[in-house]
């Protein structure tokens, strides 16, 4: 299925854009801009967005794909991304979906592309429909997890002893620190830290997609106690889970076709059985 590539003029650069028309309606059933995840995970997880965004396209949606600020072929440096950086090109990759259809907007974020997506969404005059996968809901403790990733290889080397906190003290006096091969700024660090998946009331719906690697695996404790928390407060939110390997972390490139099925599902609204 043909999509089209183009760079999409910033106020920085130009973010590497792919546009995928929808093919099964002449009017769009959604207008759809993809939020992807962090550093590394976003490597690990083209594939599958590639064949959500055309599976997305194929059942009459509009998507739009972009590489965030000093991401992927996009302009700049990772090391000078900040978050409003990022949140700016969420802002800029709806605007231009819009100018070219008036179908429903979703915001489609993985891992902590929700945490983006949630607060653009946060930010936007109009409802904003949301789909997750795996979202992350504390970056606090994201981080905590992707500092670690320095750690271990600290310590193959013999030398991961108070690596942590000299991370945390560098971090704290405005240095960047180098993790997994990714410079990480002090800003984009703290923004992070404090980036929580919070719902305003301007949202109209949440489809929140967990993976599990067991056939029986339901939604994980912390997907259950945040969606009851949003359903109290009034929000039309949905929360299921499928069957599949965590492709955003595994090794190899990795499938997870139950995804694709759940993820058209839920946003037309059908019930998963």
């Amino acid at each position: 299925m043909a999509f089209e590539a183009f760079f999409l003029p910033a106020s920085a650069g130009q973010r590497l854009a792919l546009f995928h028309a929808p093919q099964a309606s002449e009017k769009p059933h959604g207008a759809v801009v993809y939020v992807h995840p962090f550093a590394e995970e976003l490597n690990k997880s083209r594939h599958m967005a590639a064949l959500q965004a055309r599976a997305m396209a194929a059942a009459g949606y509009a998507v739009l794909q972009i590489d965030l600020l000093g991401c992927g072929d996009s302009s700049g440096d990772f090391g000078d991304a900040t978050w409003e950086d990022w949140l700016a090109d969420v802002a800029l990759a709806c605007d231009w979906l819009q100018r070219r259809t008036a179908a429903p907007l979703w915001l489609w974020g993985q891992r902590t592309g929700c945490l983006l997506a949630i607060e653009a969404a946060n930010r936007m005059e109009r409802p904003v429909n949301l789909l997750f996968w795996q979202p992350v809901v504390s970056g606090k403790q994201f981080l905590q997890r992707f500092l670690r990733l320095k750690i271990a290889a600290e310590m193959l080397g013999g030398d991961g002893k108070g690596m942590m906190e000299r991370m945390r003290s560098q971090l704290r006096r405005g240095e960047a620190a180098e993790i997994a091969g990714y410079l990480l700024s002090s800003t984009l660090a703290g923004s992070l830290e404090n980036a929580e998946l919070m719902l305003s009331h301007r949202s109209c719906r949440v489809e929140w997609i967990e993976i599990s690697s067991k056939s029986d695996g339901g939604l994980s404790p912390v997907a259950v106690a945040r969606l009851s928390q949003w359903q109290a407060a009034g929000h039309h939110v949905r929360g299921i889970s499928v069957n599949g390997p965590a492709f955003w972390q595994t090794v190899e490139i990795t499938e997870c076709p139950a995804l694709l099925e759940a993820s058209i599902m839920a946003m037309s609204g059908i019930e998963s059985t």
